[in-house]
């Protein structure tokens, strides 16, 4: 006589442990999609590292086809977006770096920054002077795109105030023309226009020649409420620091 049938037979092939131990992730993966939304999830499995910030290196030179350098370097230099990589910071670009603390994840550098430059400079001998730069701030990117559409009508409120402007105020004097792949140090003077406020600052800066090719390279502090600045909100961000910092690396061939 035949034994009764199990009334719950175990299906070959499917131990009880792997099952549980996908019951597991999965829960683990509903908890963290619910702590921290759905940014919170993808940053800790995807999230990507910033960016290095502007002046842990020298000015950086992009790899490919060297220019020469003019027989004089007096006259215009305008700034130059056609070489290098945005991604790589070889290219030219302004943009900003502030801490914030995100939902699920914990602290994080949010750096957004534009390749949409224009400007110039004059050189004549040792004195650099009339140096003027615009950025494009509508074209700021970071690595979260919900960040950057949160900045046209929060913080820098780009759809009001779509470009920030830097005029020098005073001729920048450099002592002696470094050698070609030297590196200089000076102080810039002028009048920075952010948020559609102005004030004087004076930015230090990095420049390197390569060529004809100038590197410059530029870091400044920024206090959000100098510029009337509400520090922005999300479901996303617990909190974000009352200051941050505005860089640029910029490229300048001869006019």
């Amino acid at each position: 006589m035949n034994a009764p049938a199990s009334p719950n037979p175990v299906p070959s092939g499917r131990p009880h442990g792997n099952r549980n131990l996908l019951l597991i992730v999965v829960g683990l993966i509903l908890v963290a999609a619910v702590a921290g939304g759905a940014y919170g999830l993808w940053y800790i499995l995807v999230g990507p590292s910033s960016p290095t910030a502007v002046g842990a290196a020298s000015p950086a030179i992009p790899s490919g086809p060297a220019i020469a350098a003019p027989a004089s370097l007096d006259g215009t230099w305008n700034v130059d977006t056609s070489r290098g990589s945005i991604g790589d910071g070889t290219a030219s670009f302004v943009g900003y770096r502030v801490q914030e603390q995100l939902v699920g994840v914990g602290g994080h550098t949010a750096v957004g920054r534009t390749p949409k430059v224009t400007g110039s400079m004059t050189l004549a001998g040792t004195v650099v002077s009339n140096v003027q730069i615009t950025a494009d701030m509508t074209a700021l990117a970071s690595d979260d795109s919900h960040r950057d559409d949160q900045l046209r009508s929060q913080a820098l409120e780009t759809d009001n105030f779509p470009t920030a402007t830097f005029k020098t105020t005073a001729s920048i004097d450099i002592g002696t023309l470094p050698a070609d792949g030297a590196s200089v140090s000076v102080n810039a003077t002028g009048d920075l226009t952010l948020h559609g406020v102005t004030k004087s600052v004076t930015i230090a800066l990095q420049a390197t020649r390569q060529g004809g090719i100038i590197a410059v390279t530029g870091s400044l502090p920024i206090v959000f409420s100098d510029y009337s600045i509400q520090k922005p909100n999300s479901f996303s961000v617990l909190s974000v620091d009352d200051h941050g910092t505005m860089e640029l690396h910029l490229l300048f061939t001869h006019a």
